[in-house]
């Protein structure tokens, strides 16, 4: 059985990492702040000292990480991945990250005969820790079917994406589609409940309407908005508006016009700049209740009850 390696044990790393050793590889592990190594240490884990000394150990090398800075300085930075890899050897990095920047790094891996797939991840801490992830993958096709079993093992919703980048592209539209949309349905909320409606009938509405069998609404504002409740966070806004911002970058890099995505990014922003970042992302319906001067509250609507979509006729609209 492949040997695993995997940096960046953080609220996503750890849950990932955990369901892999659990699924049988032996594991080596790195993080700079070593107490997170502690739970796979106890159940067989070994540790690196450093990115390349588990890259040099491991046949394959996870990585989960912040963002691109952080991406950049352990993959190809001293000590870092490729310094340690050997030839035939996979580099998997998990982090939502820039499609330019893993585009970059894989010929260098290349060069000395390791293999590179992006594969960005969507479900929060919970479907980390509970195995229930998107995964999406890019590179070669024949890399990602040969360590699709690991990849299954935290994820269970894995999928090829197309060539390297593609993974990244696929995380970040996904991201900064689901921004815009919470955006809209706070605005309708916002609207219903000033114009003199309760917002459980204005939910119920959207749950029951054509906009409800798109699967768009989930419970998220169900636990934030309408309880007023924002940490701790499920989606930081730190990491939503990182997100948001290498979309953009990426629209302005091939030339996509993007009105909506561009004035998420700014609202975001505004609450960055209110000192939100580590709340939730949802945090941003804030701004729109404080502008529209009224609160949407229904603090007992139970967020699993909320989270189910409604089947109806298309005579029922």
């Amino acid at each position: 059985m492949e040997t695993v390696g995997f940096i960046g044990l953080g609220n996503m790393g750890g849950g990932m990492s955990r369901n892999i050793q659990r699924a049988g590889y032996p594991m080596v592990v790195f993080d700079i702040r070593e107490g997170m190594t502690r739970p796979l240490l106890e159940e067989g884990a070994r540790l690196g000292s450093s990115p390349a000394e588990v890259a040099e150990a491991s046949d394959i090398t996870f990585t989960s990480l912040p963002g691109p800075r952080e991406v950049e300085a352990v993959a190809m930075g001293r000590e870092g991945v490729l310094e340690g890899i050997r030839s035939g050897s996979i580099y998997v990095d998990l982090s939502s990250s820039r499609p330019t920047l893993i585009r970059e790094i894989e010929p260098k891996f290349r060069e000395k005969g390791a293999h590179v797939l992006d594969a960005p991840v969507s479900g929060g801490k919970s479907g980390a820790e509970s195995g229930n992830l998107a995964v999406m993958v890019g590179g070669d096709r024949a890399i990602f079917e040969q360590i699709k079993p690991i990849l299954d093992a935290f994820g269970d919703k894995v999928f090829y994406a197309g060539g390297i980048g593609a993974g990244s592209i696929c995380k970040l539209v996904h991201n900064m589609v689901g921004h815009s949309v919470r955006q809209a349905i706070a605005e309708g909320l916002t609207l219903g409940v000033k114009a003199g409606v309760e917002p459980e009938a204005v939910w119920e509405c959207m749950r029951r309407g054509s906009l409800g069998r798109m699967r768009v609404l989930h419970e998220g504002l169900v636990r934030t908005m309408f309880r007023g409740e924002f940490e701790p966070a499920s989606f930081a806004l730190n990491l939503a508006y990182k997100d948001i911002s290498l979309a953009t970058e990426l629209a302005h890099e091939y030339d996509v016009p993007m009105p909506v995505t561009t004035l998420s990014e700014q609202i975001a922003l505004q609450a960055m700049n209110r000192g939100w970042g580590d709340r939730d992302s949802s945090v941003t319906v804030l701004l729109q209740e404080e502008q529209a001067n009224v609160e949407v509250r229904a603090p007992h609507i139970d967020p699993a009850w909320a989270g189910r979509f409604i089947t109806t006729h298309p005579d029922d609209e």
